[in-house]
């Protein structure tokens, strides 16, 4: 049985993806093994498949990504393996560096626009650090797969790589989500969602501030961070402790459960570079797939999905105004959210990861 290593910089307690690549590559006949990172608040993870995860000194900045890719080949170059699979441009070095000393074949799983992320915008230097890193590795892969259409297209045309695209959608076929946690006060008034990543350019702060304009609902944000404290700071200070609450990153087994609790949910990336402008956030989809409504970016990837399935609005303006006045004419019409959940859920199946495995075992063919 061909052994998979699949490396990611996370601690691999919510990351959805990599867990769903890793349960589709046991069904076609492979035996994964997740390598990540362990933190000091990360909570054990039980898995059908090996995992290992890396205690590093750095948590975080230019001396993290040295010292984990560093911490990575050392592994890689002796551990039982046939296959790499590097997830995002921060693991590719080590995996790209390991594949050729080994002479393994290298995959890589190129999540978002990497170089374009919000937080490399205003960091010229960092920015061209991994642009130059990806110049130089890309053009030299064989194997490359990302999460839609516009990123596959622009990334083609920069190196003349075809890549196959497996968008992050979640499984139609799953057990009921392990229960979460809520304050009490929670069930008193409908909840707005977010989930995933706490950074900037997620429409956050405008929710927040919004919140005060909408008196009859609460904010629920599922998810950690670079902003998270910052958001805490402008909760605090607009004396709405009672109704944001942060559960904080969660085990993905957990996520649906959290989702569930939801009357709508919020996908507010803003236009503030390449990277989100071209974004197809998952969130959507496990929005869809529990039948909630959304209220999301007018944005290209985005606003396709949402108006085709029809199961919610798209805007392109973030002051906490419209925002308020948008969300309330959206719940304050019963038949229009009925119809929203309708469609959602039934739209669903198509949207499902069972549907994009057709693409990955193009990748990694079933093994006999």
């Amino acid at each position: 049985m061909k052994r998979v290593i699949l490396a990611v910089t996370n601690d691999l307690t919510g990351d959805q993806r990599i867990h769903k690549v890793a349960v589709s590559l046991m069904k076609f006949g492979y035996e994964p093994v997740l390598a990540g990172r362990r933190l000091r608040h990360s909570v054990p993870v039980s898995r059908p498949y090996e995992c290992r995860r890396f205690q590093l000194l750095v948590k975080k900045g230019v001396l993290f990504y040295i010292s984990y890719n560093f911490r990575l080949l050392l592994y890689l170059l002796f551990v039982k393996a046939d296959i790499f699979l590097a997830n995002d441009l921060d693991t590719l070095p080590a995996i790209f560096v390991a594949g050729r000393i080994r002479r393994k074949q290298i995959v890589y799983d190129t999540h978002e626009y990497f170089t374009e992320v919000p937080e490399l915008v205003n960091r010229p230097m960092v920015k061209r650090t991994w642009e130059f890193i990806e110049r130089l590795i890309f053009p030299r892969l064989k194997s490359v797969y990302t999460v839609n259409g516009s990123i596959a297209n622009i990334y083609a045309s920069k190196y003349g790589i075809p890549l196959k695209v497996v968008r992050n959608v979640p499984a139609a076929s799953k057990p009921d989500p392990v229960s979460g946690s809520l304050p009490a006060r929670f069930t008193d008034r409908p909840v707005i969602i977010y989930q995933g990543a706490v950074n900037i350019g997620r429409g956050l702060e405008e929710m927040i501030y919004a919140l005060p304009l909408m008196p009859d609902y609460h904010l629920l944000i599922v998810g950690d961070g670079d902003i998270k404290v910052q958001l805490e700071d402008v909760v605090r200070q607009l004396d709405l402790g009672s109704r944001v609450y942060f559960a904080g990153r969660v085990p993905f087994d957990q996520l649906s459960w959290y989702t569930r609790q939801a009357a709508l949910g919020m996908s507010l990336e803003q236009d503030t570079g390449l990277n989100y402008h071209y974004a197809l956030p998952n969130k959507l989809f496990d929005y869809m797939q529990e039948g909630i409504p959304v209220i999301a970016s007018c944005l290209p990837e985005i606003r396709q999905i949402v108006e085709n399935v029809g199961f919610g609005v798209v805007v392109d303006r973030f002051d906490p105004e419209y925002l308020s006045e948008t969300i309330k004419s959206m719940l304050y019409n019963p038949e229009l959210l009925q119809t929203w959940r309708e469609r959602a859920l039934n739209a669903s199946p198509e949207y499902s990861w069972e549907a994009e495995e057709a693409v990955l075992e193009e990748i990694f063919p079933r093994q006999s």
